[in-house]
């Protein structure tokens, strides 16, 4: 009987070691298989490295310290294929944004306030690459529109390189009296020509750097009472029909991309994914009454999130339309602007939009928008500005 169960013992012993070994044997060629697959899968992600090229505004002061922060950021994620591009007083970013390209960027970034933004979109703009907004401007005023964060370089840097994404217009301004310009000149938010071209023209630089986007108001109060303008204005709206006024007289014409500004709503119903552009002019009478009912109107429409003037005003006009273009032509050469770059005088203008056109590194979840369409009548000083809304 003992001697039967030592080969028995011997056997199950066997059979254990066995199993043991083939147990083994799978399972490191199951490693080695993974092994295999992983290096498989970084070596295509290696092929695949996005390149991300930076455009930066050198003169932002915080420039430096944000390009050694966006270095280490991308370091620390793998991210390899990193270039940095400044802007120059003879190489806007619109120009940077295309040697960016040129390099074989797949995703452009700019780094900057809202000139850097709208020069960098002037290329991006049916490149079918997505661009990325790191906002240090003062006024930011796109970036604060698609909810890329402001104060939280961080965050909004984790957006620009992630893979949310989505499609909005880009507004262009031609200047059509000065036939050597090669291309039109962008716009994300507000493009016009009148007193907020004036305006701005007059910021004061430092005062600028000192109490941000304010410093528009110090200039607008020394320009409460320059001349009006006449121009007849041409809008085509989004049936392809044309609505045409001669010699209109305003304060200023907007053309509105979107319409929300720090603490104010300019145009409610401008949507920056329509295909649409929220045409508006403004005028005032009656010296400092006249400009404290358009104040009025402002936060009116800011409050009720429509396009409709204050039942209070008596006198000032704010006329807002929609369409996919706008010809102006001006009885006199005025100051026209782009996302607050000015743009030199001039008298005759077009104004389009390229719907959908630009993809932009955005974070989920939109603000609520209104419907496309959505801006009504606020006031009829003339019939046929009037009818231009129907």
């Amino acid at each position: 009987m003992q001697s039967s169960k030592v080969p028995t013992a011997i056997i199950v012993i066997a059979i254990i070691v066995v199993v043991a070994a083939v147990i083994a044997a799978i399972v490191l060629l199951a490693r080695r298989l993974r092994h295999n697959q992983i290096a498989k899968a970084v070596g295509q992600r290696e092929d695949d490295q996005v390149h991300y090229a930076f455009i930066v505004n050198p003169s932002k002061p915080q420039a430096d310290e944000r390009k050694r922060q966006i270095a280490s950021f991308c370091a620390t994620r793998g991210i390899n294929q990193v270039e940095f591009i400044d802007t120059q007083l003879d190489k806007d970013g619109r120009m940077c944004a295309l040697e960016a390209l040129d390099h074989g960027a797949d995703v452009v970034i700019a780094v900057g306030g809202d000139g850097t933004v709208r020069t960098v979109a002037s290329a991006m703009s049916g490149s079918g690459h997505a661009m990325g907004i790191l906002p240090i401007g003062t006024g930011n005023l796109f970036a604060r529109n698609l909810n890329i964060p402001v104060d939280d370089f961080e965050a909004a840097l984790a957006i620009a390189t992630s893979h949310g994404s989505r499609k909005v217009d880009v507004g262009r301004l031609s200047l059509l009296d000065r036939p050597e310009e090669d291309h039109p000149h962008a716009f994300m938010i507000i493009g016009g020509v009148g007193f907020d071209a004036q305006m701005i023209e007059e910021t004061d630089p430092e005062l600028k750097k000192n109490i941000s986007w304010l410093a528009y108001f110090v200039s607008g109060a020394k320009n409460l009472f320059a001349p009006k303008y006449k121009a007849t204005i041409t809008v085509t709206d989004a049936h392809g029909n044309t609505h045409q006024v001669d010699n209109l007289v305003f304060r200023t014409f907007l053309a509105g991309n979107c319409g929300e500004i720090p603490m104010f709503s300019l145009m409610p119903s401008a949507s920056y994914d329509d295909g649409l552009l929220d045409f508006e002019i403004i005028d005032t009478s009656g010296g400092l009454l006249g400009w404290a009912n358009l104040f009025n109107d402002v936060v009116h429409q800011t409050i009720t999130k429509k396009a409709q003037q204050s039942p209070l005003s008596t006198n000032s006009t704010i006329e807002q339309m929609q369409g996919v273009s706008a010809e102006i032509k001006l009885e006199k050469p005025a100051l026209a602007e782009v996302d607050g770059d000015t743009l030199g005088e001039t008298r005759h203008i077009l104004i389009t939009v390229d719907h959908q056109s630009l993809t932009v590194r955005a974070p989920e979840g939109n603000p609520a928008k209104p419907e496309p369409g959505a801006a009504v009548p606020v006031a009829a000083s003339t019939p046929s500005v009037a009818s231009a809304r129907a």
